[in-house]
């Protein structure tokens, strides 16, 4: 039999304390060797340089440090990276795949909650949950007058802001909804728009000025930062809501809380810039903003399932089959 890759760690362990089951530590052993089970947090200190310099295999994630060239020097047999996450430019220099090592990432499976929780947030600002919630808390007794017509999802129009791993999954479970779709990302062509159901826009203002409901899945980009300007916010629909599980700083935050202020919008949040919010800032308080703590994306159980899409890499990659998550450096500008 071959002998079986050398395969390392380097992420901190406590965003993800003891992720990998038994079941993957198995089908991991029974594929690699792991130099040792506790994760690496450089790639350049003595630990590193001791334990990386046959490792072929190379398992990253959460603030593991950027790989660069500094640490590929210590990384001389590196052939394949499987990262725990969907996000890889903060974590990996282009010499890594200058280098010809390959790279996938848990993309699917960090999507997934994310979809399930902008799902939620679409179906509740239809029905107008903070506003019904907060004068029920209020009233302590059940409305006496009819809902108004333009309360619920039947005939809203949603607009989606990037067709990234979360967008397309989203823009699909909407078809079984009775709405309109609207969805604007440069990358997407429109007869994929009109197979999935929705409209491309290519003016993100009409997008914005359309739609009642708009959910943000744009990747952190030059293009992308600071997209949600103070112009752009104010030609939001009154009464419509914004949803962001995307990244804090695609949103001019002084400026969306000057718009909620006003209570003509509304905004469901899981991703601040900063992160957290200053402790006297308004999103903490305003009647009009359900605020999460940036858990929108795999938490508790939900992280089994990237683990689990890691390890079906590494299989596939020590078998030499087709790698399911594989991420080519020319999408790295788009994708993050």
């Amino acid at each position: 039999m071959p002998e079986r890759p050398r395969l390392a760690f380097c992420f901190d362990r406590s965003l993800y304390r003891d992720g990998f089951d038994p079941e993957d530590w198995r089908r991991l052993d029974a594929c690699t060797v792991i130099v040792d089970p506790e994760p690496l947090s450089s790639y350049t200190d003595d630990r590193a340089r001791a334990l990386l310099k046959d490792v072929q295999i190379l398992v990253t994630g959460w603030d593991a440090p950027l790989l660069d060239e500094a640490g590929l020097a210590n990384l001389p047999a590196l052939r394949f990276v499987s990262h725990l996450g969907a996000t890889l430019k903060a974590h990996h220099a282009p010499a890594v795949w200058h280098r010809g090592v390959r790279i996938s990432a848990a993309v699917e499976a960090t999507a997934h909650p994310v979809v399930e929780y902008t799902m939620a947030a679409i179906v509740f600002a239809g029905k107008e949950i903070l506003a019904r919630a907060r004068r029920y808390r209020e009233a302590r007794t059940l409305p006496t007058t009819q809902d108004p017509l333009d309360v619920g999802l039947l005939g809203r129009v949603i607009g989606i802001v990037g067709a990234s791993r979360v967008g397309l999954p989203v823009i699909q479970r909407l078809a079984a909804f009775d709405v309109e779709v609207l969805v604007y990302d440069p990358y997407l062509s429109r007869e994929h728009a009109m197979s999935l159901g929705a409209e491309k826009v290519d003016d993100l203002d009409d997008l914005v000025t359309r739609s009642s409901i708009v959910s943000i899945h744009a990747p952190i980009t030059p293009e992308t930062v600071g997209m949600f300007d103070a112009a752009r916010l104010a030609r939001l629909r009154d009464g419509a809501t914004l949803i962001n599980t995307a990244r804090g700083v695609l949103v001019d935050q002084d400026a969306l809380v000057r718009e909620l202020e006003t209570g003509r919008i509304s905004a469901i949040i899981d991703v601040t810039f900063p992160e957290p919010p200053p402790a006297n800032s308004p999103l903490f308080t305003l009647p009009n903003v359900l605020l999460t703590p940036h858990i929108a994306g795999p938490t508790g159980r939900e992280r089994r399932r990237m683990f689990a899409a890691v390890v079906d890499e590494i299989e596939r990659f020590c078998a030499g089959r087709s790698l399911r998550a594989e991420v080519s450096l020319a999408s790295i500008g788009r994708i993050g």
